[in-house]
């Protein structure tokens, strides 16, 4: 149960981390109205937030070094679902080499 929460808050960080920059982005490259900045800004500070709630025994290096490779999968998708950017094998392979290395990181039994 304990690594279910744990990928959880991951997830939930990387929408907040990765929408947050793409309101920002919108707003910058695209014109929108400041209330895309704003909320952009807001969803930036949860993201901050939101890796202190990993198991008390989670240090922050750790837990930064797995939030990448999390953020490199989540970025992977965010640009097929949201941009439409299908991802080739590159993207996949790449990927799929990230979050073993997150989950190894993370997750190894450490004596």
């Amino acid at each position: 149960m304990e690594m279910i929460k744990s990928i959880f808050y991951f997830v939930l960080a990387g929408i907040f981390e990765i929408g947050g920059g793409y309101l920002v982005w919108i707003w910058l490259r695209e014109g929108k109205s400041m209330i895309y900045a704003v909320t952009g800004a807001v969803a930036l500070i949860l993201y901050g937030v939101i890796p202190t709630l990993q198991p008390s025994n989670a240090n922050f290096g750790r837990v930064y070094a797995t939030y990448g490779g999390i953020f490199i999968i989540l970025s992977i998708l965010w640009g097929w679902k949201i941009d439409n950017i299908i991802p080739d094998k590159f993207d996949l392979i790449g990927g799929t080499i990230a979050v073993i290395g997150a989950a190894i990181i993370i997750y190894a039994p450490r004596g």
